[in-house]
């Protein structure tokens, strides 16, 4: 696992509570189970079935038919149980879910994601991040900063169909940490060495700056 992805998940860990129930998409955010600070009690929900999913087996020690929501191998806590389809989006549904941390695409000032499809290209279908963004308490968007082309992928305004206007709360990239406020797109914090100007320069929103940004680490 690269540095940048491993920073990623161990931030947006430190955003939850003891006794929250949270999602985890596919992709980068289900490495955020393997990276909760000690101590804290939280159950992770996959919307493949399983409330009480543990982080990453050991290699050698996985079991093909326990999976997280993206089908790669996991493990189920002390505790954790397995549901049915129906069950496990009547809890996304249903507004009992406290988080969902999801990938994007893109993500523009006004909290809006694009997650799901890119025009021309063929996708299995949207999956649940449509039920997960409107049910969800808080959305958190994790990924990397820029495409692979170092196009900005945090935007004025989503250019991509929409998975949901307006929900995303918190962006968390390997650069920095993003909240979507009243008062714009706020830096609340810099990953060490990197500086707000920079962020900026990979960023097509323009960024509101508070007096105090704090450290990713």
């Amino acid at each position: 696992m690269s540095g940048s992805r491993e920073r990623i998940a161990k931030r947006v860990a430190r955003f939850f509570k003891d006794g929250d129930l949270v999602n985890l998409g596919i992709g980068l955010p289900t490495l955020v189970a393997d990276y909760l600070p000690q101590g804290l009690e939280i159950e992770f929900q996959s919307e493949n079935g399983v409330v009480g999913i543990g982080g990453t087996p050991e290699p050698g020690k996985e079991d093909k038919d326990i999976t997280n929501a993206g089908s790669q191998p996991a493990t189920i806590a002390l505790g954790g149980s397995v549901v049915d389809s129906a069950t496990s989006f009547a809890i996304i549904r249903g507004g009992h879910v406290d988080a969902t941390v999801l990938g994007a695409l893109e993500v523009d000032q006004e909290g809006s994601l694009a997650n799901w499809i890119i025009p021309g290209k063929l996708v299995p279908g949207m999956g649940g991040a449509m039920d997960l963004v409107a049910g969800a308490g808080m959305v958190i968007v994790a990924m990397e900063h820029c495409t692979k082309s170092g196009e900005a992928k945090i935007l004025k305004k989503c250019t991509l169909p929409l998975t949901a206007y307006r929900k995303v709360r918190y962006i968390v990239t390997e650069l920095a940490v993003l909240e979507v406020a009243p008062e714009g797109l706020v830096l609340r914090e810099t990953a060490p060495g990197i500086t707000a100007e920079e962020v900026q320069s990979k960023t097509e929103a323009a960024l509101v700056l508070p007096e105090v940004i704090g450290c990713m680490e």
